[in-house]
């Protein structure tokens, strides 16, 4: 299977998911349920949330020319914001030509937090938890057996020290670190220290404050990695060298200015959330633990890094936390998420993650791309203006005209375009 596929984008939509079946993508029977779009069942929607009244669409694309660990990739993304695809499409196209990205993985677990206060000597209660982790390890996994079996289960257990505004230490919270194989894992988790907290409590004598999973998830790192060659960046305005080089000195200065941190890494997510909203996973969760990552070292900085390697080719790199899982929560009742598992061909959570992380690396890269050469704007408009015409009133029939009379005045207001449109 090939993820490249020429002139895509100007397919109608029915085309595009029957070249989706036809290149071995889609089954036959996940293309025409892409084809109806049905809403949600009530029931379905009734069990998700409280109060509902309505769904609220958004639009499910696909993104192209993933080569992700030497596999072809196609990248299902839910987004409202225009060019977001593209770029996606777009940076994957070049990082491509010198092997696509390469990913690493070095643990998938989720954390578990005890957190325990009122203990008349916080050190001595975290060395006595510390040399009974054995016996914490053997009750959390009766507690769950079936986890235990396929391979999963609490891996090592881990303490810290809080300290207080004095500097003096308060809290002692304990680590339960969890391979959740490839379930999302809340509940389990919660089941898992629930079972741990009383046996702790006592030994200890202090008082529980709470136990809940930690959404920095630095134990489920996933690094994603590319290198191009700076002559493909190479335009009839830019020269090649140059653009890598600002692109290395943009990302740079995002280490130091955490008000352009904010921005660079609002484009890394940009791709990110789109993915993991696409699989049926917790943006909110991911958005978290990345954010929490980028300031590990007491500073928000840049998520990426890219430099320039030896042999004088660009070099990306993006390590994010990255705890999605393949099954449990909203992937087990969302329809279209089974569907999305399809596209990307994959069945493991730890593949999951690896697409994620790529897709935000190529993001990173057409951002920064496109903001040291011809500026944001250039990629933005045309999508921005069909949203414009829409707005306007045109049919669909309608928008390409309205789009080409707004290309032509160079004027993208709502105005214009309902003067086109009229």
């Amino acid at each position: 299977m090939d993820s490249s596929i020429s002139k895509f984008y100007q397919k109608n939509r029915s085309e595009r998911i029957q070249l989706l079946v036809e290149r071995g993508f889609l089954t036959q029977e996940a293309g025409r349920q892409l084809l109806n779009n049905p809403l949600l069942s009530d029931a379905i929607a009734d069990s998700m949330i409280e109060n509902q009244i309505g769904q609220f669409p958004l639009p499910l694309g696909v993104a192209l020319n993933f080569l992700v660990d030497q596999k072809d990739v196609i990248v299902p993304m839910v987004v409202e914001e225009p060019s977001v695809i593209a770029a996606s499409s777009n940076g994957a196209k070049v990082i491509r030509q010198l092997g696509g990205f390469t990913t690493t993985i070095k643990e998938r677990a989720m954390i578990g937090q005890l957190i325990f206060q009122n203990l008349v000597d916080v050190l001595a209660a975290e060395k006595l938890v510390q040399a009974r982790s054995a016996e914490i390890i053997e009750i959390a996994n009766l507690a769950y057996p079936s986890i235990v079996k396929r391979g999963g289960g609490v891996k090592r257990v881990e303490t810290r020290v809080i300290l207080n505004e004095n500097s003096e230490p308060e809290f002692l919270t304990v680590h339960l670190i969890i391979d959740v194989q490839e379930a999302m894992g809340a509940n389990m988790i919660n089941t898992i220290l629930e079972a741990t907290v009383g046996p702790i409590t006592e030994w200890i004598q202090g008082d529980v404050l709470m136990e809940i999973l930690s959404n920095y998830g630095d134990c489920s790192l996933v690094t994603a990695t590319c290198e191009i060659d700076p002559n493909q960046l190479t335009t009839s305005s830019y020269d090649g060298q140059w653009i890598a080089q600002r692109i290395v000195e943009a990302t740079r200065y995002a280490d130091l200015d955490p008000y352009r941190a904010a921005t660079h890494n609002k484009g890394i997510m940009n791709g990110i959330d789109a993915v993991v909203l696409a699989s049926g996973n917790d943006f909110r969760a991911i958005e978290a633990g990345a954010h929490a990552y980028a300031s590990r070292n007491g500073r928000y900085q840049a998520m990426s890094n890219w430099s320039i390697n030896e042999v004088g080719h660009l070099v990306g790199e993006l390590t994010l936390p990255m705890p999605v899982g393949m099954v449990g929560g909203a992937i087990s009742v969302l329809p279209l998420v089974k569907v999305n598992q399809q596209l990307l061909a994959i069945e493991k959570a730890s593949e999951l993650a690896s697409v994620i992380v790529s897709v935000g690396l190529a993001q990173n890269f057409s951002a920064l791309k496109a903001l040291v050469s011809e500026g944001i704007q250039k990629g933005h408009m045309s999508l921005q203006m069909k949203s414009l015409a829409i707005h306007a009133g045109a049919t669909e029939s309608e928008i390409e005209e309205v789009v080409a009379q707004l290309k032509k005045s160079k004027k993208s207001k709502f105005s214009t375009s309902s003067e086109n449109f009229g």
